[in-house]
């Protein structure tokens, strides 16, 4: 019985330990075979340490190879708090160097942290001097940090980068994904502590490079621009100004640029006003009459007008309830619409736009691409301001018709005037010519991309003509290139308040044109917002234009033309020349019928005496004189029977002073309304009343008044 019962305490131990063994051999293949590979990798990740290594960022140059940006070697300083024995006698080592204070790098090398940075990219003596004091837990890791060739030249183009070098303006921004590159990793084995086991693997995978970027930029042509930026600053001491060179065949941006600008490398030190605000894509300003361009290319291609039709400028217009005031005092009287484009006369443009109407003259201003983004590969663009067409009145459509009331951006303006330039070709201006890997292939090319046709190319073409004249014989003679035809623009715009209307005293100078005229290589903007003294476009923006334009088609090898035109004076300049009128007879004429007829000549009058009649004039009626010589008026009174009523003259066009003067002669007394010139009046012309009687005026000031 015993042996029956040890016999079964021992199967029973046996099946116990088989099952034991069982259970632990599964237990074993589980982790070995089944989990293996898994537990393995995961012990390996307890143990091993990562430290990324940064790709080298790619290289940017200009549209000809010339390196403009590219990354250096810099030495970051970083921890292992682990291996730090004494926190506070490394800190009291290290403060110094890495100019930090004491009691926070020793809080930081205290840290349950297995690593961490201290410092990123410090300056080569720094970094020697770190390595000499062999502070263990203390490495330093090689990095690479930007470094901008030629300092500040196109700023606002290249942008810049941050310290774990990702782009944080312009194209290093825009094209931060193609610059970066891969980056790799540097793989330590470490014992629980943070210390390297020796004989521990160590895997290095290396990074790969970033791609390069080939600018559309010409290093020479930027240079021109940021030199003639820099006497604008020191001659005018604008706000801001602004400069931009586009080929307008291919919308290529040849260069740019801003002031005020910063350095990409010391961007902190800027303001970030200025490092954030890319005025040539950002700034949205009145564009004055360089927006006319808009409106002639409308008026021709619609046949509207043509450049022969005739127009009258007495030096204001009144559209609704407020007169608009031509530029030049007394207007341009008679001319044609080229000479309208030539002399930006605003009456002219104002008719045109009128007859063009809301809806024609705003088809082309979408079409040009005003109010929208230009699309153009650079961060931060504004897409201007237009008012709801559904809201344009009359009044707005008038200023409009000049360059107010609405709002663009430089980009917006030059890529409209390239449009006229390349025979009617909206183009999407861009900056980069191509992305190049790191082996020299080209992973990605930008080639002109037109939008689309906005005017057809004899429209163009004529308003080239138009244009040219301006450069001739109009407001933008101070333009004129010797030894190419050139083609533009003037533009002096009053300042928007934000409160509404406009800042008293402060104005938008600018000019945008192109050449050669028969085949236009190039197309500049100038616009100087603010400038101290003078502020006619013409007068500020126009020379700039000249210095720029000039270097660069010499620089590009176009070949100069001999036998061109030569330009006329400045119109500011210029004398207006005294032309002979024979001053007609108005003796025992009504004095009302009298001024009527010498203003009509081209005279002005001075009255004497008492009464509503002429009784003699100086000059007499036949002399010959020149255009506005006054002429002297001796007055009698009506003879009986014929005084106790007068007529009551038209006062239009007349100032208060003048039009008090005219009614005191004839006994009538001046009960005005408002200040300027006569708009309408009370009784009405011609209507006979009583000596005495209050003659009620109406005068607006010429508030409209927008210069060329």
């Amino acid at each position: 019985m015993a042996n029956i019962v040890i016999r079964r305490r021992l199967a029973l131990l046996f099946l116990s330990s088989l099952l034991f063994f069982t259970c632990l051999a599964g237990r074993l293949f589980w982790l070995q075979i089944v989990k293996g590979a898994e537990l393995q990798k995961q012990a390996q990740e307890n143990r091993m340490r990562d430290i990324p290594v940064e790709a080298k960022r790619g290289d940017i140059t200009d549209r000809n190879g010339r390196l403009l940006v590219t990354s250096v070697s810099a030495e970051s300083v970083a921890a292992f708090p682990p291996q730090i024995k004494d926190p506070g006698k490394v800190a009291a080592e290290l403060a110094p160097l890495l100019e930090m204070p004491e009691e926070k790098l020793k809080e930081i090398l205290s840290r349950r942290q297995a690593f961490v940075w201290l410092k990123r990219k410090v300056d080569y003596h720094t970094a020697q001097k770190i390595r000499k004091l062999r502070l263990e837990g203390i490495e330093l890791y090689e990095e690479s940090r930007r470094q901008y060739i030629c300092g500040s030249l196109a700023a606002h183009i290249l942008g810049f980068v941050g310290v774990d070098n990702q782009g944080l303006l312009g194209v290093e921004k825009e094209y931060d994904q193609a610059l970066r590159g891969v980056p790799g990793r540097i793989v330590i084995e470490q014992d629980a502590v943070g210390r390297d086991i020796p004989s521990a693997l160590h895997r290095f995978y290396p990074p790969r490079p970033g791609d390069k970027l080939v600018l559309t930029i010409d290093e020479t042509i930027q240079h021109f621009v940021e030199r003639e930026l820099d006497k604008v600053v020191a001659q005018y001491h604008p706000a801001s100004a602004v400069i931009i060179v586009m080929d307008p065949k291919t919308g290529e941006i040849l260069a740019l640029g801003n002031r005020p600008t910063f350095d990409p490398e010391n961007w902190q030190k800027a303001p970030a006003e200025v490092w954030n605000r890319n005025l040539a894509i950002w700034q949205i300003y009145e564009p004055g009459s360089t927006f006319k361009i808009v409106t002639a290319a409308a008026a021709l291609a619609e046949g509207v007008v043509r450049p022969e039709d005739h127009f009258y400028c007495p030096g204001y217009i009144k559209v609704a309830d407020r007169i608009i005031r031509c530029w030049k005092d007394g207007g341009h009287g008679s001319e044609t619409f080229a000479e309208v484009v030539q002399n930006s006369c605003n009456v002219g443009f104002i008719q045109v736009g009128l007859k063009l109407g809301k809806e024609k003259l705003y088809h082309y201003i979408r079409a040009f691409g005003f109010g929208k983004l230009t699309g153009i590969d650079l961060p931060g663009e504004a897409s201007g301001l237009l008012i709801p067409e559904d809201k344009v009145t009359n009044l707005n459509l008038a200023t409009i018709s000049i360059g107010q009331s609405v709002g663009v951006t430089p980009i917006q303006l030059i890529t409209a005037a390239a449009a006229v330039a390349n025979g009617g070709y909206l183009v999407r201006p861009h900056v980069v010519k191509a992305i190049v890997s790191p082996e020299g292939k080209v992973v990605k090319e930008f080639s002109s991309q037109p939008v689309r046709r906005v005017i057809p190319a004899q429209v163009a073409r004529e308003l080239c003509r138009l244009l040219e004249n301006v450069v001739l014989k109009g407001t933008g003679v101070k333009a004129y290139l010797d030894g190419y035809r050139a083609a533009g623009k003037t533009g002096t715009a009053q300042v928007v308040s934000p409160k509404g209307g406009y800042v008293p005293g402060k104005y938008v100078a600018s000019f945008v044109g192109f050449a050669p005229v028969e085949d236009p290589r190039l197309v500049t903007l100038v616009v100087i917002s603010e400038p101290q003294g003078a502020y006619y476009g013409g007068e500020v923006a126009a020379p700039v234009f000249k210095a720029v334009m000039q270097d660069a088609l010499r620089y590009l090898g176009v070949p100069p033309q001999e036998g061109l035109a030569r330009p006329a004076k400045p119109w500011y300049e210029q004398v207006p020349e005294s032309k002979p009128v024979k001053v007609p007879s108005v003796v025992n004429l009504p004095v009302h019928e009298a001024v009527k007829t010498l203003k009509a000549a081209g005279l002005n009058f001075v009255l004497e005496g008492e009464g509503d009649v002429v009784c003699s004039q100086v000059p007499q009626g036949g002399a010959t004189v020149d255009a506005g010589t006054q002429v002297v008026l001796n007055l009698k009174a009506t003879p009986e029977g014929g005084g106790a009523e007068v007529t009551v003259p038209d006062l239009s066009g007349l100032g208060v002073r003048e039009a008090a003067v005219l009614l005191e002669k004839l006994g009538l007394v001046l009960s005005p309304e408002g200040t300027g010139v006569a708009v309408s009046q009370s009784p009405a012309p011609g209507k006979r009343v009583k000596r005495g009687t209050a003659i009620k005026v109406k005068f607006v000031p010429p508030e409209l008044k927008t210069p060329p």
